[in-house]
């Protein structure tokens, strides 16, 4: 195959930060992308809707006039968030989703939630309203090790709290391990995983051989490789349950490059390239659209796009540059390691 045309994509995953580096990564998402679950964790964080419909606003004015994309905004989850201000978001239409992280398990964490009893309210209140929890899958006691942190969230944080509230929707994000595969694929209703691209390539191998390569560093930290060849079964099976979620996560090169770099990988600019490289490899150009474009719609309630992107293979291969300029200062893209040849046309 050469070609490959497919409704245009969505993010269900998306870190855009804000101010200078908004600005300046927003086009590499708008121009292939028509819409993404937009990340809440900035500094302050978004917390309320009107924190929301503000971000929103500076997200618009961010996207390139030739573009047509639309935000999906999410409320930062917190011990003392409104239940009738998360009604309000949704009824609205500004809210699509609620994101859960535990405090301290990823960049800018620290205001989330440590004491689940105490977020029940809002909750009760989301499974009664139908609006999506999404979660960051990942405990932070330091007993445990970081490469368990997702299953022993899945057993002691996630499994518990679906008992509880079987009516929530919940979307384990960036899932790592065959052991969230598996969770996902054990449930009867209400429970899906977004997948990102990265985790789809590297293993930690990338990371720690051959030195520290700290532009592979994320959280979820990336597993053994038994967990990325689940994660590329599951994503190329065509089972409507898991869908893209890029978590391309942009920080400048001073900040990834120091003895205390931070977490994220930005993949924004090729996710399309790799992905079709990807799902090629799995000889399943076949489900791309559906998992990159038909599944994560379905499963929020959305339409799927009418637009189309066409995909071409070239021979020789795509020169995507080893890092992007922003205003904030410089950010290196994703390299994956072998040659890309699928085009967004």
């Amino acid at each position: 195959m050469q070609s490959l045309t497919i409704r245009r994509p969505d993010d269900w995953h998306l870190h855009l930060r804000d101010g200078a580096m908004l600005e300046g990564v927003i086009g590499d998402t708008s121009r292939h992308f028509a819409r993404a679950i937009i990340m809440p964790n900035l500094v302050p964080p978004v917390v309320t809707t009107a924190d929301a419909r503000a971000y929103r606003e500076r997200i618009v004015r961010a996207t390139p006039a030739s573009d047509r994309f639309e935000p999906l905004m999410t409320l930062y989850l917190t011990e003392h968030t409104s239940p009738d201000d998360v009604e309000e978001g949704k009824r609205s239409g500004l809210i699509t989703a609620v994101k859960l992280y535990p405090a301290g398990a990823t960049t800018n964490s620290h205001g989330g939630v440590r004491d689940m009893d105490k977020a029940m309210p809002v909750l009760e209140r989301m499974a009664k309203i139908g609006l999506p929890l999404c979660v960051h899958g990942e405990v932070t006691t330091p007993e445990v090790d970081i490469f368990d942190r997702e299953k022993v969230f899945i057993d002691t944080v996630l499994d518990p709290l679906r008992k509880r509230l079987p009516e929530l929707k919940v979307a384990m994000e960036h899932v790592t391990t065959s052991d969230g595969i598996d969770y996902i694929r054990s449930a009867e209703k209400n429970l899906a995983g977004s997948i990102t691209t990265h985790h789809l390539i590297i293993n930690r191998n990338a990371i720690l051989v051959g030195g520290i390569r700290p532009h592979y560093y994320c959280l979820p930290v990336a597993k053994r490789e038994s967990h990325r060849l689940a994660l590329r079964q599951a994503a190329t099976s065509g089972d409507v349950r898991f869908f893209l979620g890029t978590d391309s996560a942009p920080h400048v090169d001073p900040l990834k490059e120091c003895s205390c770099g931070c977490a994220g990988i930005y993949t924004s600019i090729n996710t399309m390239s790799c992905l079709a490289h990807v799902f090629e490899q799995e000889d399943a150009l076949d489900k791309l659209e559906a998992f990159a474009s038909l599944n994560g719609p379905a499963w929020y309630g959305l339409p799927a796009n009418e637009e189309t992107i066409t995909l071409v293979k070239r021979e020789e291969p795509l020169n995507f540059p080893l890092k992007i300029e922003t205003g904030a200062g410089p950010v290196t893209v994703f390299d994956p390691m072998f040659p890309l040849h699928w085009d967004v046309a």
